[in-house]
């Protein structure tokens, strides 16, 4: 069948199935030479009132199908596709088991995994096939058809089940909520919250407009301001003139942390440690320089990120290959440590 957004269109398994039964078995083909009414007047046959229905042709059987499914999607226009990025991050949680910690039961949890697996338009079957031959060329028309009632049902339920599931992530006290394990929730509530726009988006042109829902997008300003009262501390043994801490601090703030602090949940440790690495034939002196930065979550005791650099640098002089190793390392830090924080981030997801 036509595929579009993976998410958009998923819903119970149990519904799935049902439709599908109904596709397989209940399609009428027509090989008769009277042109069915459906054909040009789609609505003469599926009310408008009980059903939404398109009708499309091709040259087999197959395309006539894609067509009249194709033709039905662009019914709902744009309003209900999502950000593709934003529904493979849902997926790959509901597959790693991320929202079985969040849902109040079984069915809300089961709701929510066969939502993120299913790829067809939900409640669509193909009822009926029309086989017209013009001067010896065969046209097929299909019918593709929803069922207003049952297919409204399938999203107040996908969407219940979302909002339910925002409502355990967001519902935390502020201790909870300022901390990295608070962002990730909102972070996440976020990409259900787009998700769950979708769902809305739906039933409003098949049953009643939803109102009331909080967008992605409410919940990323949220969580940004937890950004803001997240101090992390920055503890650096044998630095030089602060130029670690420095451009360790200037990475993180570009993330939109603060850094420093007293008795902050959340240090960045950070141990430099200096050799001399001098050569028998070589009149350079050389220096080595191994850097050790882990970002600590001082209650769990939890490294959460490590990172590590080495370099040797050389020069007539050790003070100056010593300087070449700081002006390597902060280079270094500018380069990668706010990507590699980024992603830390982005790929957090909240633990129960």
């Amino acid at each position: 069948m036509f595929k579009i957004n993976s998410l958009i269109f998923s819903a119970l398994l149990f519904y799935f199935f049902i439709f599908n039964l109904n596709a397989q078995q209940g399609t009428v083909v027509n090989t008769g030479k009277t042109q069915p009414a459906w054909v040009d007047n789609v609505d003469s046959v599926y009310s408008r009132s009980l059903f939404i229905a398109a009708v499309g042709s091709g040259s087999n059987r197959d395309m006539a199908e894609r067509s009249a499914t194709a033709n039905l999607t662009g019914i709902f226009g744009q309003s209900i596709q999502a950000d593709q990025t934003i529904v493979n991050t849902y997926q790959e949680a509901v597959r790693n088991g991320v929202t079985q910690g969040w849902s109040d039961d079984i069915a809300m949890n089961n709701t929510i995994r066969t939502s993120a697996s299913i790829d067809s338009l939900i409640g669509a079957e193909i009822r009926e096939i029309w086989q017209e031959t013009k001067n010896r060329n065969i046209v097929f028309y299909a019918v593709a058809v929803m069922d207003k009632a049952k297919t409204a049902q399938i999203y107040r339920d996908m969407l219940n089940a979302n909002q339910n599931l925002i409502n355990n992530l967001v519902n935390m006290n502020q201790n909870e909520k300022n901390s990295f394990e608070g962002y990730s929730r909102y972070q996440f509530a976020a990409v259900i919250a787009d998700i769950t726009i979708t769902y809305a988006n739906v039933l409003s042109v098949i049953d009643t407009p939803v109102t009331g829902l909080k967008r992605g997008n409410d919940y990323r300003l949220e969580a940004q301001n937890i950004v803001k009262a997240i101090p992390i501390g920055i503890s650096v043994k044998n630095d030089k003139s602060a130029r670690i801490q420095g451009a360790f601090a200037k990475a993180i703030s570009e993330l939109g942390f603060r850094s420093g602090g007293t008795n902050s949940r959340y240090v960045l440790n950070v141990n430099v440690v200096l050799s001399a690495s001098e050569h028998p034939t070589n009149a350079s002196k050389f220096v080595r320089m191994e850097l050790e930065a882990n970002l600590t979550d001082t209650i769990s005791k939890d490294v959460l990120l490590p990172f590590n650099f080495s370099n040797r640098e050389g020069h007539n002089t050790a003070s100056e290959a010593e300087n070449r190793c700081f002006l390597a390392a902060e280079r270094k830090i500018k380069e990668e440590y706010k990507d590699l924080l980024f992603n830390y981030f982005s790929q957090l997801t909240p633990k129960k």
